[in-house]
């Protein structure tokens, strides 16, 4: 343990390169002392937010103790949703607005989430997902991308950046250096992404190049295996990935930002302490913690952690000090940004428009569309990854039921189907008799039990419309399909406004 004035010293520049998250919508005493004791950042998830006003008060308080302290936000505005993660996002995700390919409309939504979060009080937001998704089985990736190609990606990454800073947010570019092609969930083990140098060039990182030139001035680091740079250390672990590449190739002069260093890929191997200096050592200037660990006990841990770490001469003590500096520099800039032009956030406006723009058609929808009877629905519910909120709410069947009255649905996750034939009857079958049926999915080209549950449902009525709310894989023969690419809830209100014939 560090003790006396330079060990002081040392516990607040530890300090000043953690981001935080905590509980509740109210900021706690353990967070309050510390920021008054140098911590320089917090991150907010969906466990601090009820309503914008209430967030605006939350960030008023926090500021009240440092009034260039970071209040970063994990939002993507798609189905990685913080700020509405009770409601679903009234706007559509990144795979959305790749597939319009309007790069104008996705300057307009990022601008417009721009200025609710700069409403709020937030000033760094960790988003947008630069990530190339070429891997169709990628389980962490998938809508959260732009797209399949790197071009796409690139040119919307720059447009989302573009507007979020215009709206006075800073932005942060992730997950570098892309985790588009892997096949493993960070959240829970360490993804590789096994291509040669030339590809990864080709592949994932011209979002990044995009992303630089569009002036963002953070980049969050991936938690994933790039042999063809470090065969040994995770990226956001590797000095020859962060300074080598993202820092000197790329001429990158922001803050580096870890992505949540409780993540299995990174603190299996080492604890979420160990993670943090080896992090910081390998050239990381601020490290994200509290998705999960949100307790005062957690920062205290990791302060210790690099405090020591400069004592044992782990962790050069310059190399803390450039972290700290360059968090500095990024605070006054971030808090200092304005919006550039007035406009008034529209829950109501250019998010559900921008839905309603991703939507494609496939097979004879012009023989069973619009609805003229109310439907029943039938929602095929995977389990999805930890970056989208459990409790964020998705599907078609509520505002199908809101335009069609008498609609009447159910959900079906995997553990209902151990016998699948009775249970697809007594659920979806049955209740559809001598009505439409709609069966919604979610990647359903990534899931092999709903995959199975589509093909028996479509078989036993081909008149079934499908609706694909996630990555569309290849079209169900013979039946009418709607392709939302993502499931916000602006996504699921454009599907029933196609189903009932509003739009």
């Amino acid at each position: 343990m560090v003790s006396s004035k330079h060990g002081m010293e040392l516990r607040r520049l530890a300090r000043s390169v953690l981001q935080p998250g905590f509980v509740g919508t109210e900021a706690p005493d353990w967070v309050l002392r510390e920021i008054a004791d140098g911590l320089a950042s917090v991150v907010l998830f969906s466990r601090n937010i009820a309503t914008t006003a209430q967030v605006a008060r939350l960030t008023g308080r926090l500021r009240a103790e440092n009034p260039e302290l970071i209040i970063a936000i994990d939002e993507e505005a798609g189905d990685v949703t913080r700020i509405e993660s009770a409601t679903g996002s009234t706007r559509p995700g990144n795979l959305a607005l790749g597939t319009v390919d309007d790069t104008e409309l996705t300057e307009a939504v990022a601008a417009d989430l721009g200025r609710q979060l700069h409403a709020a009080g937030v000033s760094l937001d960790y988003a947008p997902s630069a990530d190339v998704n070429s891997n169709p089985d990628n389980p962490i990736i998938g809508v959260r991308s732009f797209g399949v190609d790197a071009k796409v990606v690139s040119r919307h990454t720059g447009a989302w950046i573009r507007g979020l800073q215009s709206a006075g947010v800073a932005a942060c570019a992730k997950h570098f250096p892309g985790h588009g092609d892997v096949a493993v969930d960070s959240h829970h083990g360490l993804p590789v992404y096994d291509a040669d140098r030339a590809q990864i060039a080709e592949q994932a990182l011209p979002p990044f190049r995009a992303a630089l030139e569009a002036g963002v001035r953070a980049v969050m680091s991936g938690h994933l295996l790039v042999p063809a740079y470090d065969p040994d250390l995770p990226a956001t672990l590797s000095r020859r990935i962060l300074d080598e590449l993202l820092r000197q190739e790329l001429g990158f002069d922001g803050i580096i930002v870890t992505d949540a260093i409780e993540m299995g890929a990174v603190a299996h191997l080492y604890g979420i302490g160990g993670a943090t200096v080896r992090a910081v050592a390998a050239g990381a200037d601020a490290v994200c913690v509290g998705g999960e660990n949100a307790e005062a006990a957690t920062a205290s841990l990791l302060v210790d952690a690099l405090a020591d770490a400069v004592v044992s001469r782990d962790l050069p003590e310059e190399r803390l000090e450039e972290a700290a500096r360059r968090v500095r520099e990024f605070a006054s800039w971030s808090t200092s940004l304005r919006p550039t032009h007035a406009a008034v956030w529209d829950a109501a406006g250019i998010g559900f428009a921008a839905a309603r723009r991703a939507i494609r058609l496939h097979g004879a929808v012009q023989h069973v569309l619009p609805l003229v009877n109310a439907p029943h629905v039938v929602e095929l519910v995977p389990t999805t990854n930890l970056a989208i909120g459990k409790e964020t709410p998705w599907g078609v069947a509520t505002p199908l039921g809101e335009r069609l009255p008498g609609t009447t649905s159910v959900r079906v996750r995997r553990e209902d189907l151990r016998s699948r034939t009775t249970a697809l009857q007594t659920h979806a079958l049955a209740p559809a008799a001598g009505r439409p049926l709609v069966v919604v999915v979610r990647d359903a080209s990534r899931h092999a039990w709903m995959a199975r549950a589509l093909a028996d449902l479509v078989t036993a009525r081909p008149d079934a419309i499908v609706v694909e709310m996630g990555l569309p894989g290849a079209p169900v023969p013979g039946a009418a399909q709607i392709f939302t690419h993502g499931a916000t809830a602006a996504s699921g209100v454009a599907a029933a406004e196609v189903l009932a014939g509003a739009l």
